[in-house]
């Protein structure tokens, strides 16, 4: 690490709190130095996530106290650890949500590693990409093309592979007919390999230009996120943190449909009717992080098809910016933050 500088530009969460009260701080931090099993990596781009609004707001309890957000990093290896072997220096990578599991419980010993006791996220248990630099696990971390835009393989870390994962939890038959509650950085992403899968997508979400993206993007119809889709549903992935749209969701389902619920937060959701909303076999589930295993299956898709990524550049030093854009629904696809 001797060629690198000694301090980075970085944003930290203090005091989570309303975003008037700026939770978020800009600091001088020192360089991270990698562990032994660790990467660290010169940040090209971060996408910004919801999550990352989470945990500014304090919506999801501390971790770490200050940490630096992000989780959907791109970047070049600048040096690596004593046992770090599998990337060279110049290579580039990208860092995840997911970045810790402890190998040996009864959920990763049945490939469900996203549910481990004791799994920890990059942006939440350790600091992320709101910063110059930042080092990872290089068992968690992602080989990524070199020739792709960095703030368009950003997104993909995060809301490309839950995305990913949602779908699969949604049950979508072949050539069935989907419905996306929220129209944001995953979810735009998640209904272009939907309608590559064959299956109609229809989007239901409140902001008029998220609505014409989707239109833009493939979709069958666009309307308001109460609205009823032309026609009965086989399945349907909730975006959009609010726990009223379950019921919406849930009675919009054709018999045996599912609703899978992509985030990690939800506000309330309220009493359900058992014969209008999970009657005739209708299932309501979670997701819950993802595996690896979701990340590799996802990136190779997206290198074979890569997606339409529709994003809002901003410098890092509009970090603050780019989160209230995302919080007051200004950010049409996804925000990606640039060194």
């Amino acid at each position: 690490m001797t060629d690198l500088p000694e301090t980075m530009t970085a944003w930290q969460v203090v005091a989570p709190g309303p975003l008037a009260d700026h939770p978020l701080r800009r600091a001088e931090l020192p360089v991270p130095a990698p562990g032994a099993d660790e990467v660290l990596v010169k940040v090209e781009a971060c996408a910004v996530c919801r999550t990352d609004l989470h945990v500014a707001e304090g919506d999801l309890p501390p971790h770490r106290s200050p940490v630096v957000p992000g989780h959907e990093i791109v970047g070049r290896v600048v040096a690596r650890g004593s046992q770090a072997t599998a990337y060279a220096s110049g290579d580039r990578v990208g860092v995840a949500w997911l970045r810790h599991t402890d190998g040996t419980c009864v959920y990763c010993r049945r490939d469900s590693e996203n549910l481990c006791p004791e799994s920890r996220y990059t942006g939440w248990d350790a600091d992320g990409g709101y910063a110059e630099y930042a080092a990872a696990p290089e068992a968690y971390v992602y080989p990524l093309p070199a020739d792709r835009d960095a703030r368009e393989l950003a997104p993909l870390l995060c809301a490309g592979i839950i995305g990913y994962r949602a779908l699969l939890r949604a049950d979508l038959p072949p050539g069935g007919t989907l419905g996306i509650y929220g129209f944001g950085g995953s979810a735009h992403l998640t209904a272009q390999i939907a309608i590559a899968q064959g299956a109609t997508v229809h989007v239901m979400t409140r902001s008029m230009a998220a609505q014409r993206l989707a239109l833009e993007l493939g979709a069958a119809s666009a309307g308001g996120d109460r609205d009823l889709p032309p026609g009965k549903l086989d399945a349907a992935i909730l975006f959009a943190p609010v726990g009223t749209l379950v019921p919406v969701a849930l009675a919009a389902l054709d018999r045996g449909g599912t609703l899978a619920v992509a985030g990690i937060h939800l506000t309330d959701i309220p009493a359900l009717n058992y014969a209008k909303h999970l009657f005739e076999e209708r299932t309501l589930r979670s997701v819950t992080a993802n595996t690896r295993a979701d990340g590799r299956a996802f990136l190779a898709a997206a290198e074979a098809h890569p997606p339409v990524v529709h994003l809002q550049e901003y410098p890092l030093t509009a970090a603050n910016q780019a989160l209230a854009d995302l919080a007051g629904d200004r950010v049409d696809g996804v925000a990606v933050l640039v060194p």
